[in-house]
C-alpha cells in the first residue's frame, strides 16, 4: 500500500503556562491576567482573531485561579446559581453577539454579588457587539477589554515549533523557513498547516520535508480558493 490509513485522532495541545509564548501582540493581555485578582471590576474581556491564543491564555489563568470553564451554550442552558456554586471565578470562552443575553446578564450579576471574577474571550470586543439588553450592554462596556494582536514572524515561527512539538513531530529548520515565508500570518493558519502536514506525512509515510510542505501548501491553497 502506497498510503497508510489515517485515523482522525485529536492530539492534546499543551496548555500550561510554560508552553505559552509571550510577545508584543499578547503581552498586555498577559499583564492583565497576571494582575488578577486585583482587577478594577469583576470582569475582563480578551478579544482577537481565531487561533491567536485566547483559549490558551484562559487555560493558563484557569490553572492559576481555579476558574470554571464555560461555553456560551453552558451559560444559556444552566441556571447561574448552579454555575457559580462550583466556583466564583468563571471563564466564558468564545462569547459573541447573539448569545443568550439575559443568561449572561444574570451570570454577571451573580459573579458581582459573590465578589468573584469573570473572564470573557471573544473574537471582537464586547463594545462592538449588538446587544439589545441595555443593562448587559452597560456592564460589558464598563469591563476592561484587551486586544490580542496578530503575531509577527518571530512569534509565528515559535508557534510552529510548539505546534510540531505538541504532535511530537521533528521538523528541520529549512522546512520552518520555507513555510514561514509563504503562509498566512495567523495562529489559525499555523494550526491548520501543521495539522495538514501531520496528516500528509502519516498517510504517505514520509518525513516532513520542503517538497512535502510545498505539496501540502498548494493543496491548502486550492481548497481555500474553492471555498
Amino acid at each position: 500500500m502506497s498510503e497508510q490509513l489515517v485515523l482522525d485522532l485529536k492530539h492534546r495541545p499543551a496548555h500550561g503556562a510554560d508552553d505559552f509564548l509571550v510577545a508584543s501582540c499578547n503581552s498586555e493581555a498577559v499583564a492583565w491576567l497576571d494582575r488578577w485578582p486585583d482587577w478594577p471590576g469583576p470582569a475582563l474581556a480578551l478579544f482577537g482573531p481565531a487561533g491567536c491564543g485566547k483559549t490558551h491564555m484562559a487555560h493558563v489563568w484557569k490553572a492559576r485561579s481555579g476558574a470554571r470553564f464555560l461555553t456560551p451554550a453552558d451559560v444559556a442552558k444552566t441556571p447561574p446559581d448552579q454555575l457559580i456554586a462550583e466556583s466564583k471565578t468563571l471563564i466564558v470562552d468564545g462569547a459573541a453577539a447573539g448569545q443568550d443575553e439575559r443568561a449572561l446578564f444574570h451570570l454577571y450579576n451573580m459573579v458581582l454579588e459573590a465578589r468573584g471574577h469573570l473572564l470573557i474571550t471573544s473574537r471582537t470586543a464586547p463594545a462592538r457587539w449588538t446587544i439589545e439588553l441595555a443593562d448587559l450592554r452597560s456592564r460589558l462596556a464598563a469591563a476592561p477589554a484587551v486586544a490580542i494582536g496578530r503575531p509577527d514572524d518571530g512569534l509565528i515561527g515559535a508557534v510552529l515549533v510548539k505546534l510540531f512539538a505538541d504532535r511530537q513531530l521533528q521538523v528541520d529548520g529549512d522546512v520552518l523557513t520555507f513555510v514561514l515565508a509563504r503562509m498566512e500570518r495567523t495562529f489559525a493558519a499555523a494550526r491548520a498547516l501543521v495539522a495538514a502536514l501531520d496528516r500528509a506525512a502519516l498517510a504517505a509515510r514520509r518525513k516532513i520535508t520542503v517538497p512535502l510542505a510545498r505539496e501540502v501548501m498548494a493543496e491548502l491553497e486550492e481548497q481555500h480558493e474553492g471555498n
